[in-house]
């Protein structure tokens, strides 16, 4: 089966210049997730991609914990594994997933993730098309104290809806 090319986005005739380029030697932008504990960097920003996508390295520590599931309407999310061991859920069953292994969640797609493992593990999460995810991953922290009519507002804002099933 195939898909379609999207629709046309550029109408001009010669191209333009407006590669993005960030060679390894540059230090990503970084935030924190969640508690604070675990390291995130924006390798490649909605705003860097004119809303293509985003890109987002996890350092996640040993025990980590990670959202709860959860789905998107607007937005798929991608994981592709670097290093360490990420518990992934699937929508069905929890996958120990390894280095080099590969889960895409489309919208609608139950999913979770977290890190069981008593070592570090480090992976890249890809969002498209792209959505201001920098926000919410700098922000989601500080519901600790927030009302539930905040969190459901804010978890909203952010295409992210939790069920309970795990």
């Amino acid at each position: 089966m195939s898909y379609p090319y999207p629709e046309q986005k550029y109408w001009g005739e010669d191209g333009e210049v407006s590669a993005v380029f960030r060679p390894a030697t540059t230090l990503p932008e970084q935030g924190e997730s969640g508690t604070g504990k675990d390291a995130l960097h924006y390798l490649a920003t909605t705003g860097t991609t004119r809303g293509e996508f985003g890109l987002y390295r996890v350092e996640m520590r040993p025990r980590a914990g990670g959202p709860k599931t959860h789905f998107h309407r607007r937005i798929s999310e991608s994981f592709y594994i670097l290093d360490g061991t990420v518990r992934v859920f699937d929508g069905v069953r929890w996958v120990d997933a390894r280095k080099g292994d590969f889960l895409h969640v489309p919208q609608g797609g139950l999913h979770a993730f977290r890190n069981d493992s008593d070592a570090p593990a480090d992976m890249l999460l890809l969002f498209t098309p792209g959505a201001p995810r920098e926000e919410y991953f700098e922000q989601v922290s500080q519901l600790a104290h927030a009302s539930e009519e905040e969190r459901a507002a804010f978890f909203d804002k952010h295409d992210s809806y939790f069920v309970d099933q795990e």
